[in-house]
């Protein structure tokens, strides 16, 4: 299922590598609040990367791979934005210091990578095996998108996952930070601090947005490289993009719209390609249903840059709007006051 040459994904996995364990153990040593000219310069690394990166996939290993990158890429860049609305709130909750947030980020983000590699490698395997899974993925996608658009998502409140309600109960941990350690002292007394729920919270969270964001990246391309590096790229500049849209993620009204779209035209591919590929007994009697027309990489790349910018474009339109109306206001009272 690969699409792109062994020794190039094999320096692809030890760049990455190095790239997060200097985030890790250079970087995240020096705990501080990033400035905004600091973050909107790591987003366009990391943007330029991903765009570079698509390009030497495109040299090495033709356009159809590529495009299927950027696609999925921008896919996920979509859904992690979506995932910031939990990270501040998990944030808020745990009341983590400003200035080791960033750190917080890095570890949380590195484990939700490992849990997604391992979510790849089992969808992978279960394609492989059994194209029927397309059905499953593409009915779950289009039951996510229907949420989306009447507002089933519960983002408003984080309630602990039973992994971390049962951790509390076997471990001492107390309700202080110290610095960036896991563990700390009191009174003689060994105790874990409050990082090890956050990081675990973090990772774990990541995991059930990942119940979303996997099988979407699936309907766009089933190379297993192709999966885990639209991922990574995209959850490479999400600490930052954290500390840049904190206080304006509630103006992206539009955005659920726009993944709502993209999960919806996706789920609809999955359907499509597993009646290609149907094996079920049970429809056109275990023959693929070959009438049903394919859909085009490039097609599947112009839908996901047209709704997730569309969105966008929308969202700052209301919000310019809105700042105007409420500049306005005063200014009317004032005059009705006059008289």
């Amino acid at each position: 299922m690969a699409e792109t040459p062994l020794a190039f994904e094999i320096a692809t996995f030890v760049v990455l590598a190095l790239f997060f364990i200097v985030d890790l153990f250079v970087i995240g040593r020096r705990p501080h609040v990033p400035s905004t000219k600091e973050c909107v310069q790591h987003i366009a690394f990391f943007v330029v990367m991903a765009l570079i990166f698509g390009g030497c996939i495109w040299y090495f290993a033709g356009s159809k791979p590529a495009i299927e990158f950027y696609s999925g890429w921008l896919t996920e860049y979509s859904l992690s934005i979506d995932n910031l609305f939990v990270f501040v709130i998990i944030m808020s909750n745990f009341a983590v210091p400003k200035q080791i947030q960033k750190y917080v980020l890095s570890v949380g983000i590195t484990i939700a990578l490992i849990f997604r590699g391992v979510f790849i490698l089992i969808g992978a395997a279960l394609i492989s095996r059994f194209t029927w899974v397309f059905f499953i993925f593409g009915a779950f996608l289009i039951y996510t998108a229907i949420k989306l658009v009447i507002g089933g998502d519960d983002d408003e409140e984080y309630q602990e996952n039973g992994l971390i309600r049962t951790l509390r109960k076997v471990i001492r941990i107390t309700d202080e930070y110290d610095g960036e350690k896991l563990r700390t002292t009191h009174n003689g007394v060994r105790y874990w601090t409050p990082m090890l729920i956050v990081f675990l919270t973090i990772g774990t969270t990541d995991v059930m947005f990942a119940f979303d964001s996997i099988p979407a990246i699936f309907g766009l391309t089933k190379d297993p490289f192709l999966v885990f590096t639209s991922n990574v790229f995209a959850l490479l500049g999400l600490q930052q993009l954290y500390f840049l849209l904190g206080a304006l993620l509630d103006k992206l009204v539009y955005l659920p719209l726009g993944l709502s779209v993209v999960l919806g035209f996706i789920g609809v591919k999955l359907v499509m390609e597993a009646l290609h590929g149907n094996t079920l007994p049970f429809i056109n009697g275990g023959e693929g249903v070959h009438w049903v027309p394919e859909v085009p990489t490039w097609l599947s790349l112009a839908v996901i840059v047209v709704a997730i910018g569309g969105a966008a474009l929308a969202s700052v339109v209301k919000m310019k709007a809105m700042d105007a109306g409420k500049a306005d206001k005063p200014a009317v009272e004032s005059g009705s006051g006059a008289e």
